[in-house]
């Protein structure tokens, strides 16, 4: 293990330093060296959302939450994913004044609250409304984690570490659905219905687990990048100062918002992927090893494109972003265009009556699970890329909170969720399956083509210090506050002094 640290030490110390014009701080000694570390930080980071998030995307990739009828889970996700899109406005202000580990926990308490809605109404059929309940609040919760998680993984690593730190984010929390979804596929294997039951149980536990890990994770201020530069530290600042991010962000980096398309389309995607194509024509059991197939895919597609294309050292930052969008540009093609095919051939008239379910034991399995194969490979190389652009942006961690609470993650963040929120309420209405199809393929290249330009134009080799805009900010306010105490006489101008 120890040489996997040193291996990272010595990438993250490179020619690309974040501030080179910063003293390097003196890493901890001892046993707090490998806990203090940013990989070992980010790693527990990635446990975090295994036991949260991950069970979430298990449960969900078994199309309609696992149920017969679909429809109480997509009315569900809608009110899920619009209570996501309002909140995450302003969960980056909120993770700055609670910290990171207190967002985090409250942010995973609503994954174990929605997951026991569907333990209910397993018992109480009639409890739809309790699910829906679930949902709005897990909405809020959710975009309270993901903006956490969002500002501590974009500042743990150096520029150059930003691909390998996000893939082994990635790798560790797509193996959440992989468990997830193991739990499902073994604990269903012997039922040929369509009816799915008692794998809540086991996912409501780990979330539960879930709940107690941020205790574990070291305060920010603690962590020294591999470079020996400090993680810049997340002030608390006041509501007004708050406001004032939110402008300054998009103020300093317009480009930002060429973003706005593909963070919708991002998680649109999922509604067709998991309800119209593997909750409609595929057993329960099927759907249990499709979501387990799905997920280990993403986790292939995550450390792809992190460690291979977007953090490869020989090749400058600009050049392996224009790599990148080029790669998840055909992928988006090659895989619509594979699955227009397959949903040419069912109708959602037909599977709403049963017409439709495909059996692993059935010759025609083989071909249909490549389908969920690809899409998920697909889904965390797109989520992969536009993290590591939002990192490409910035360092400083106040921004990237504002950034990821208004814009981007995996699963969920504010335009994400606007997205999200469509693409459910569509399907909670009924829309054919064939136009919310052509809706997501449409949307997914709309999204790559208008990201094209603030890749041109905003991605650079190097993040300048004026991109810092924020922390510089705050560094100013917090000298004139040392000043004003200091001609007071008071206690309120205490400086942080290094460690």
């Amino acid at each position: 293990m120890s040489e996997v640290y040193a291996e990272v030490d010595k990438f993250g110390s490179s020619k690309e330093s974040v501030h080179p014009h910063t003293e390097p701080f003196d890493r901890p000694t001892g046993w707090r060296r490998y806990y203090y570390h940013p990989i070992t930080q980010v790693s527990m980071l990635g446990f975090v959302c295994f036991m949260g998030p991950g069970i979430f995307i298990a449960l969900t990739g078994l199309g309609g939450g696992g149920q017969v009828n679909s429809k109480v889970q997509a009315n569900a996700s809608a009110i899920l994913y619009a209570t996501f899109a309002f909140f995450g406005l302003f969960s980056g202000s909120i993770n700055n004044i609670l910290g990171p580990q207190w967002t985090l926990m409250i942010g995973t308490l609503g994954y174990s609250l929605y997951i026991a809605s569907f333990l209910v109404i397993n018992i109480h059929p009639d409890a739809g409304a309790f699910v829906v309940t679930a949902g709005a609040i897990l909405g809020i919760c959710a975009a309270l984690l993901w903006t956490a998680q969002g500002s501590l993984m974009m500042a743990y690593p150096t520029e150059a570490q930003k691909g390998m730190f996000i893939s082994i984010f990635w790798t560790i929390f797509n193996l959440g659905g992989v468990m997830g979804s193991s739990v499902a596929f073994g604990t269903s294997f012997k039922n040929t219905t369509n009816s799915g039951e008692g794998q809540g149980v086991g996912f409501l536990i780990l979330t539960l687990i879930g709940v107690f890990l941020p205790l574990l994770m070291v305060n920010p201020d603690k962590v020294i990048r591999t470079d020996g530069t400090r993680v810049n530290r997340v002030r608390h600042p006041s509501w007004k100062t708050e406001l004032f991010r939110l402008y300054a962000a998009l103020k300093t980096d317009p480009w930002v918002i060429l973003l706005f398309p593909m963070f919708f389309a991002s998680n649109y995607c999922y509604t067709w992927e998991y309800n119209n194509y593997n909750g409609a024509i595929f057993t329960i059991r099927a759907r249990g090893l499709n979501s387990l197939m799905s997920s280990t895919s993403q986790v292939f597609g995550s450390v792809f494109l992190g460690c291979f294309i977007l953090d490869r050292k020989r090749v400058r930052r600009r050049v392996r972003a224009f790599y990148g969008w080029i790669l998840v540009f055909l992928m988006v093609l090659a895989v619509h265009i594979w699955a227009y095919f397959y949903q040419k051939t069912y109708t959602r008239a037909k599977a709403t009556k049963g017409a439709y379910k495909i059996d692993i034991m059935d010759e025609t399995y083989a071909a249909h699970v490549w389908v969920m194969i690809v899409h998920g490979f697909l889904d965390s190389m797109l989520q992969t890329y536009a993290y590591w652009l939002i990192g490409a942006m910035s360092n400083d961690p106040a921004k990237l909170a504002v950034f990821t609470g208004f814009c981007a993650h995996d699963t969920d963040k504010s335009l994400q969720s606007a997205g999200a929120a469509s693409a459910w309420s569509t399907d909670a209405a009924g829309i054919l399956y064939m136009n919310i199809f052509l809706s997501t393929w449409c949307l997914m290249v709309a999204g790559m083509v208008f990201a094209a330009p603030m890749v041109y134009l905003r991605v650079t080799d190097h993040t300048d210090v004026e991109d810092e805009t924020m922390s510089i900010h705050d560094d100013q306010c917090a000298s004139r506050g040392r000043r004003k105490g200091r001609a007071s006489g008071g206690n309120d101008g205490q400086s942080i002094t290094k460690h």
